[in-house]
């Protein structure tokens, strides 16, 4: 003890005599500090500075007061988006935070009077803000240091808050909500107001609006509430996930009293009709019915919402319960037939012995405009917004990539669908046909429509690798700088393609070398009619010329009359496009993905399916295409049953004279492979083979495939 006695004494000793040196300076400061201040004025420029910050933060908020769409509140609560198809039919209706709206004659005045007297008192003498309320909500703030207690705002200051910002308490969305409240009641009526704020509030349990919660507490219409159940809604509205007497019956029944005591103290009840009211139980009775059935397609809508939050800035929030009108390239019989194909599991390969189900995707758009007329993002449970394989994986595209990498290309510098190709095995890449033979050569249309791996892969030789990788970019497919490589001539990506955009790639041919930009909406108009987006003329980017475009379309018929898509050609109608299959490098002999791409020039339609994880146990049958012909085959006959079926406006060049006369004199045996589909893989040799993930959308580049593979000796694309 006697230690840090003696410690703290030199501490008071050193103290004492710090402070009798300090004090003549720190006058001599104070007096200089006084000079200063005096000559400079401080104090003005203080003052002034703070005025300043004071203007400038309330143009800010009065600018963005002005900004909102104030006066379209209304008309948005009392309308749902809705959005129609491409010939302006309704399709269905976006899902909103906001139930079934009411008017306020239509609501209980129990509701209103436990309303006010709980959360708003003065809310007909004020004008959207209570000086006193922000004053209680400050003073907490700084003696708290928290928002326990509320934030003090007006019901009007609520309304501006559920419509328009965040559920987060701090002094920035204070103000906001203080100017926005202003914009309010310059524009509605309190009663109004009133309206709206019932009408947008959450309840608990899954519902919003006072006359869904009605239906969902006590089975009823919002205007015959009694006085204790308008107490029962209201006192929820302090916290819903506590208060709603589903799931927390007993504090449920405390808020309702702590209403009901406070209608009293206001006046608008008698204090022996509320304590007869608080010995009385909570009944509850739940009739509500959600409406599930206006988000009729699911993946489509979800793309809708997710182009309109790009392109108008809105929220998710604001578009859904915004009351506007989306006008799309929807085709609901395309979309339907494709639904229905999806829905049908029996189409698809059995599931995994792991019990994971083989994925799927299909797109289909309007080559002539770039519209969307269809899409399924995936099979098995949906989660709303949730991944779309259309638009959001990266897939391995396999030989779906030869038209756009080496065909056309190929084309363009002069060659002919009738030229002779060299097919045999090459020094500078390692590359095997399907069936391991070799004819010698074969014509550049027979190269294509069975898919032979070391035709292609020579002919971008000669075309050279600079010129397929910028093609295949300028058919709208990004790549990597580690696609320049002949794997590029098989579809070896780094990161894969998107169904989207594969299927985007291929309205060139069908629209005369021409890729009008893919979009999903034409036009959006806001609640009162004002168009706020339209896209009626999307971009268009010429990718090749027409006559390319046509000698592509002439082969590709092949693919589908005579070759490797034989087996998938709709009953009926006559189509072009490719196959693709990529090889599991975890199963020997079996696939990792198959597509289909198929077009007419009235529609193009890519589907792909595969596990959303490949690996040793997920794979389908590397030498079967009957399922994905199957599939294909069944969307595209009832697709094409609702087309204008226009006529290709060339021949298929298989039924030619001349091609069936080279056919009977060709040696070659792989002709043999007609109709069977792509059978193992898209990739001869060291291709780099995309991802063995597809769910994530990410792809890992392979650089090689080395000697331990030499087993699998088909390692081909058909």
């Amino acid at each position: 003890m006697e230690h840090i006695k003696k410690y703290f004494e030199v501490i008071k000793s050193w103290l004492i005599r710090f402070g009798t040196w300090l004090q003549p300076h720190w006058q001599t400061f104070r007096i200089h500090q006084k000079r200063i201040w005096k000559k400079y004025h401080i104090n003005k420029i203080i003052l002034l500075v703070t005025l300043t910050f004071i203007l400038v933060t309330s143009i800010y908020l009065f600018y963005l007061a002005k900004s909102m769409n104030v006066s379209g509140l209304k008309a948005g609560l009392e309308q749902s988006t809705t959005i129609y198809d491409k010939d302006g039919d309704e399709a269905g209706k976006l899902r909103k935070n906001g139930g079934t709206f009411v008017t306020l004659d239509n609501i209980s005045p129990h509701v209103v009077d436990a309303l006010i007297s709980t959360e708003d008192r003065r809310f007909y003498k004020h004008k959207g803000y209570d000086v006193k309320g922000i004053m209680r909500a400050a003073v907490r703030k700084v003696i708290r240091r928290n928002n326990s207690g509320g934030g003090g705002s007006t019901i009007t200051q609520q309304l501006a808050k559920n419509a328009f910002l965040d559920q987060q308490q701090n002094f920035t969305r204070k103000a906001k909500e203080l100017f926005l409240a202003i914009e309010l009641e310059k524009e509605y009526s309190k009663d109004e107001i009133l309206e709206m704020y019932l009408n947008k509030s959450y309840f608990g349990s899954g519902v919003w609006g006072i006359q869904d919660a009605s239906k969902k507490y006590f089975g009823k219409d919002a205007k015959d509430l009694t006085v204790d159940e308008a107490a029962v809604l209201v006192g929820a509205l302090k916290g819903p996930s506590l208060y709603n007497p589903i799931d927390h019956m007993d504090y449920a029944v405390n808020r309702r009293n702590t209403v009901l005591s406070v209608m009293v103290d206001n006046g608008k009840l008698d204090k022996a009709t509320a304590d007869g009211l608080m010995k009385q139980p909570i009944y509850l009775t739940d009739t509500y019915v959600p409406d599930k059935d206006t988000y009729k397609y699911p993946y489509y809508f979800d793309a809708v919402i997710s182009e309109a939050v790009d392109k108008t800035k809105l929220t998710d929030a604001e578009i859904s319960s915004g009351g506007y009108k989306i006008y799309t390239a929807l085709d609901q019989v395309y979309q339907q037939g494709m639904d229905q194909t999806f829905a049908n599991d029996s189409l698809f390969p059995p599931a995994a012995s792991d019990g994971e189900i083989v994925e799927g995707t299909s797109v289909a758009i309007n080559p002539s405009s770039g519209g969307v007329m269809g899409i399924v993002g995936g099979r098995g449970e949906y989660t709303y917004r949730g991944w779309n394989r259309a638009t959001d994986s990266y897939l391995s595209p396999g030989s779906t990539l030869k038209p756009l990498s080496v065909y056309t290309p190929a084309l363009e510098a002069g060659y002919k669908p009738e030229d002779m190709l060299k097919d045999e095995e090459l020094s500078y890449y390692d590359v095997h046909n399907f069936s391991r033979t070799y004819s010698g050569e074969t014509s550049m249309t027979n190269a294509l429509i069975h898919s032979l791996n070391a035709p292609a892969v020579w002919l971008m030789h000669e075309t050279g690798i600079d010129r397929g990788y910028k093609k295949v970019e300028q058919f709208g497919v990004k790549l990597d700088e580690k696609d320049k490589y002949y794997g590029l001539a098989l579809g070896g990506l780094t990161k894969g393609a998107r169904p989207i955009d594969m299927a985007s790639a291929y309205t060139v041919f069908a629209n005369e070398g021409v890729r009008k930009e893919t979009h999903f909406i034409t036009k959006i108009e806001d609640a009162h009619g004002v168009i706020i987006y339209e896209n009626q003329k999307p971009k268009s980017t010429r990718v090749t010329t027409p006559e390319v475009a046509e000698e592509m379309t002439s082969m590709l018929q092949g693919v589908y009359s005579t070759g490797t898509g034989a087996a998938a050609q709709p009953y009926g109608y006559q189509i072009a496009g490719k196959t693709g299959t990529t090889e599991n490098i975890n199963a020997d002999g079996m696939s990792k993905d198959q597509w289909m791409i198929g077009y007419t020039p009235d529609v193009v339609v890519a589907t792909w399916i595969g596990f959303d994880k490949s690996g040793p146990d997920h794979y389908l049958p590397g030498n079967d295409s009957s399922y994905i012909s199957n599939i294909f085959r069944t969307e595209m006959q009832s697709i094409l049953g609702a087309s204008p079926n226009t006529p290709f406006p060339v021949k298929d060049v298989t039924q030619s004279t001349d091609y069936i006369d080279n056919q009977e004199n060709d040696t070659m045996t792989d002709g043999k492979l007609d109709g069977i589909g792509d059978k193992l893989n898209d990739v001869g040799g060291k291709i780099k083979q995309g991802a063995d993930t597809v769910g994530d959308g990410i792809k890992k580049g392979l650089d090689k495939v080395g000697e331990a593979w030499q087993g699998i000796w088909g390692k081909v694309t058909q």
